[in-house]
């Protein structure tokens, strides 16, 4: 009965927020630092502790933030600066996030553009969609050069895979025709010499 009852709390307890402190970070009450730790886009933590009311995340190798991650956070105060952000379609989910956040706050202070060139330097809240779209489009362009690319070079092996298929087809049927005269030629001089071994006896015979 027990083991029925848990297996019912289960999907409640998954639901809940973890109060563990993330790994690589240190944590203080409600204040969580992950600051300094030269955390990358794929070794940030995937949650944050419920009730955190302060986030440092500033000075590590930080490109972008997984969709969500900072959605349910009651933290009053999140550190952003001093990472390398990649202004491409990745920076959507910030630039959302730092758009809804008072600006009292100044959350967005510091959050620079490392990257592409033509935006380095700006602050991530003030690009316009049309900004970050059209550096995703240089993205989606050289995605499309490369495959068309790749598309190019498949058709060409494909071709010299056909042309050499058609040559030893070729070269087969050459090698059959002449395997087959060469039997031919074996049968028909067979019969000519047993032809000549039988001519002797008929004569004989007469």
């Amino acid at each position: 009965m027990k083991g029925i009852l848990l297996l019912c709390l289960l999907p409640f307890l998954g639901g809940q927020r973890s109060s563990a402190c993330p790994h690589l970070c240190s944590c203080h009450g409600s204040q969580v630092d992950c600051s300094s730790r030269s955390l990358t886009s794929s070794s940030l933590p995937t949650s944050f502790p419920a009730g955190t009311t302060s986030l440092r995340l500033h000075d590590n190798r930080l490109t972008s933030l997984p969709n969500g991650l900072l959605d349910d956070l009651t933290s009053r105060s999140v550190s952003l600066h001093g990472n390398h952000w990649e202004c491409d379609c990745g920076i959507l989910y910030l630039r959302a996030w730092l758009l809804r956040q008072p600006a009292a706050l100044m959350s967005h202070l510091g959050v620079n553009c490392s990257s592409p060139p033509g935006l380095r330097g700006r602050l991530v809240v003030y690009l316009t969609e049309k900004e970050v779209l059209e550096s995703c489009h240089y993205w989606y362009c050289d995605l499309a050069l490369a495959s068309q690319v790749c598309l190019f070079v498949f058709v060409l092996v494909q071709a010299a895979l056909l042309v050499v298929l058609i040559v030893f087809l070729r070269r087969f049927e050459r090698l059959s025709q002449e395997a087959r005269r060469t039997t031919e030629e074996s049968f028909t001089a067979g019969e000519s010499v047993r032809e000549n071994e039988y001519a002797p006896l008929k004569d004989s015979s007469n």
